[in-house]
């Protein structure tokens, strides 16, 4: 699978065979790069309705080619302003499509709209692409110690975890996430992008090795890609 990088929690990610798919679709944020690819996409996964993370899909989903994946109380508002392919699911539920296994599993996070009304509970994604290989997109989540069920049900290989604190988890609890997954490759996300957001790479890095263990940290530059599995 190839993983670009698109700055706050927003990742392309290509899998072997070609799908094409967005993770909380915010183009726009302040960490964007100059260039990014705005579609079409075959898939655009929303861990919450967070401006932050729902984003610009209503511009980049406009068409069927794409399919929007998010929990139901999303799924309405997308299609009440009328993009045209739209798939709702709960928490606990795995979507097959395209070759991959889509599962929601649970994210510790409010979830709201711009207006303040619900959005659903927040989410993070499993992905199983086409030969196996896991990736978990945790949205944005605090820290919770089902993540060892997670760790047994799907064993993910690559996990993008938030460290950015304040509003998700830090670098420490970042880091007993890993603990909790035992992943090959932690992606750091959602810091940064605003003063707030303090956690860092380095410190993720630092608390891992205080906790004697072996992940590799891949830290990426918004528009930078990592291949996994070659």
């Amino acid at each position: 699978m190839q993983i670009t990088f698109y700055g706050h929690a927003t990742f392309k990610v290509v899998t072997p065979r070609g799908v094409k798919i967005l993770i909380d679709p915010w183009l726009s944020n302040p960490k964007a790069p100059s260039e990014v690819d705005r579609g079409p996409y075959d898939l655009i996964l929303i861990t919450h309705a967070h401006g932050d993370h729902l984003g610009d899909v209503l511009e980049i989903a406009r068409t069927a080619a794409t399919e929007v994946v998010a929990i139901h109380e999303i799924q309405q508002y997308l299609m009440a302003r009328g993009l045209p392919k739209v798939t709702g699911m709960n928490i606990g539920g795995t979507y097959e499509t395209r070759g991959l296994k889509i599962t929601m599993v649970q994210a510790v996070h409010s979830s709201s709209f711009q207006d303040g009304s619900y959005g659903g509970d927040a989410c993070g994604f499993i992905v199983e692409m086409e030969d196996g290989r896991t990736l978990y997109h945790a949205g944005d989540t605090g820290l919770f110690y089902d993540l060892v069920l997670i760790r047994e049900l799907y064993r993910p290989e690559v996990v993008l975890l938030p460290i950015g604190s304040h509003y998700v988890m830090g670098p420490r609890e970042a880091a007993k996430a890993c603990e909790l997954l035992k992943p090959k490759v932690v992606i750091p996300m959602h810091y940064g992008t605003f003063p707030l957001l303090t956690g860092t790479p380095e410190a993720l890095e630092k608390a891992l090795s205080e906790a004697g263990l072996e992940v590799l940290v891949k830290v990426l530059s918004p528009g930078e890609s990592f291949r996994f599995g070659e």
